[in-house]
């Protein structure tokens, strides 16, 4: 947490008839909060935490090998399969995992 208060920080808001509220000044400031970013509830023994949102880990090597990728398929260029060796690990690796097709997927998707 950035900007943290050294002392305990205690802030009132006002849920409106829609369930939206104003975090206050005060709070947004102790967590280094700007215009448009998102904000965590966490719920730990009836009482809520708030946090600043901490962008998701982007794996540089991954993007550019999909844009590698992209670029030979837009090149018409025959994208070969993987070899046995690495599909067998990844079926190994995928039947180590329980997935549940039907399971409701919560929170911020992007498909």
């Amino acid at each position: 947490m950035r900007n943290a208060p050294t002392m305990p920080l205690e802030e009132i808001s006002t849920i409106t008839a829609k369930g939206q509220t104003t975090v206050p000044k005060s709070v947004r400031n102790a967590l280094g909060l700007k215009s448009g970013e998102k904000i965590v509830f966490r719920i730990e023994g009836g009482q809520v935490i708030v946090s600043k949102r901490e962008p998701a880990h982007r794996d540089p090597a991954m993007a550019s090998f999909l844009k590698l990728i992209e670029k030979d398929i837009k090149a018409g260029r025959n994208v070969r399969d993987l070899p046995k060796g690495v599909t067998a690990a990844l079926d190994r690796a995928m039947r180590a995992v329980d997935v549940d097709l039907d399971e409701t997927l919560t929170g911020d998707v992007a498909l």
